[in-house]
């Protein structure tokens, strides 16, 4: 049993970018409170050489082994070392890669990497990637009509980072500010392919965010930007146009950029699908 009582070593070992195994670990990580981890990233595990880093720092710093390596050498030998050194090694893409080996009834490809293939779904990725912050802000809306998805929302609704995670989804996004003393273009009521979604959030955690905002800049936290009636007034001048235009709505108050992406991928495959 390893002694976990202060922190964890944890080792990701991954044959490709790691991406995959990243995101693995923060979310089976997410579930646990109090953990302090220490993160020994190993990606691109490809060599001989590359292994022998990789197993000293382990039997120096011993703790969870998680990877996802397809060479079936570079597997054993880790496994080995692992059982020597009596240390938990978790392969974390074995479960779901036998399954779909069973169902369809033929064996896994051993490429490291080929989730990565340079693909056309990759070159649309990089291409929703450089529309999306060459429509940042409001920036160039005489091309929104190209846009997948077009986000709407008073200022510091979190339209930025959201659109940024929609692209390298595969969406083009585009996003709006809305501001009370100036007018979005006519042309945002008339648009027929993007799916125009409103960001919301309550006042008291728009003033926050836009007060942190302003601390960070060596800024005056108090004006009329934190205003409790006046971004009260945005807000309701915000729903009232999401409303009458029946827009969906997200709420970001208890929502990270994650979820509230993934709710918005939902409504928009479910818009495509009717």
């Amino acid at each position: 049993m390893i002694d976990t009582m202060t922190k964890l070593h944890l080792h990701l070992l991954s044959d490709s970018t790691g991406e995959t195994l990243e995101n693995i670990a923060k979310a089976a990580l997410a579930q646990f409170d109090g953990v302090e981890t220490v993160r020994h990233f190993w990606p691109m595990v490809r060599s001989e050489t590359h292994m022998d880093r990789v197993i000293t720092d382990i039997a120096q710093n011993p703790g969870l082994v998680v990877f996802t390596l397809v060479n079936p050498e570079h597997r054993a030998r880790l496994e080995t070392h692992c059982r020597t050194l009596n240390l938990p090694v978790v392969a974390a893409l074995d479960p779901i890669t036998t399954a779909l080996s069973n169902l369809f009834g033929q064996k896994a490809n051993a490429r490291p990497g080929s989730q990565h293939i340079l693909d056309d779904a990759y070159f649309a990725r990089v291409d929703a990637i450089h529309f999306t912050i060459a429509h940042d802000d409001g920036i160039a809306p005489e091309d929104w009509e190209q846009a997948d998805i077009l986000l709407v929302g008073v200022s510091r609704t979190s339209k930025t980072p959201t659109s940024i995670y929609l692209a390298n989804r595969g969406y083009k996004t585009a996003n709006l500010p809305l501001v009370l003393e100036s007018p979005p273009p006519p042309h945002l009521f008339t648009l027929k392919k993007p799916m125009v979604i409103g960001l919301m959030t309550s006042a008291e955690r728009l003033i926050q965010i836009r007060r942190n905002r302003l601390l960070s800049l060596n800024q005056s936290p108090e004006t009329k930007y934190v205003d409790h009636d006046v971004v009260a007034r945005e807000i309701a001048f915000a729903r009232r146009m999401f409303g009458d235009h029946g827009w969906p709505v997200i709420d970001m108050t208890r929502r990270s950029i994650e979820e509230a992406a993934a709710a918005i991928i939902t409504l928009y495959n479910e818009r495509s699908a009717a």
